[in-house]
């Protein structure tokens, strides 16, 4: 495993050593999409016609341990002829932030779904996992599999526990 890391390590180091993409190992992301999902926020604008719901200002998403904020939310819903209005996805704008647990993410929007409980998170992406950050321009979690990758001129900052 040491050899692998120094070999990663190594591989970061030479001059236009590029990696287009990183796989991000996120087991502690993984989460529950049957839970509801709350939304908080300064103001809520709703088109039933459109199968849209706004929501600005200070936003808030939380379904379980997840939670999403950002400046504003657009929020995807079908409704499928029983009244109930399911989400089909979430489009978030305007100074993202994505935590779970002790992992967190910065980007500059960022779009989930919560059936299938994917989240991209586009726009100098900065991902904190404990003493360890990586950054890139598209981060893509699967939620469901505690599985991601990062991708655009990836750079990875490890800490090693020698400090």
């Amino acid at each position: 495993m040491r050899i692998l890391f120094a070999i990663a390590l190594a591989l970061a180091a030479l001059p236009g050593a590029v990696l287009a993409q990183t796989s991000v190992a996120l087991g502690s992301l993984e989460h529950d999409t049957s839970l509801p999902v709350e939304v908080t926020s300064d103001s809520l604008e709703v088109s039933n016609e459109a199968g849209l719901a706004s929501f600005l200002g200070n936003v808030v998403v939380i379904q379980g341990p997840m939670r999403l904020a950002a400046a504003k939310i657009d929020v995807r819903y079908s409704d499928d002829g029983t009244g109930s209005n399911d989400i089909d996805e979430m489009f978030a704008s305007g100074g993202v932030t994505f935590t779970n647990g002790t992992d967190a993410a910065e980007s500059k929007e960022a779009t989930y779904n919560p059936d299938t409980a994917m989240l991209v998170m586009k726009g100098d992406v900065v991902l904190t996992q404990g003493p360890s950050v990586m950054s890139g321009q598209v981060l893509t979690v699967d939620l469901g599999a505690g599985t991601g990758a990062m991708e655009g001129r990836v750079r990875t900052v490890f800490q090693t526990g020698n400090q």
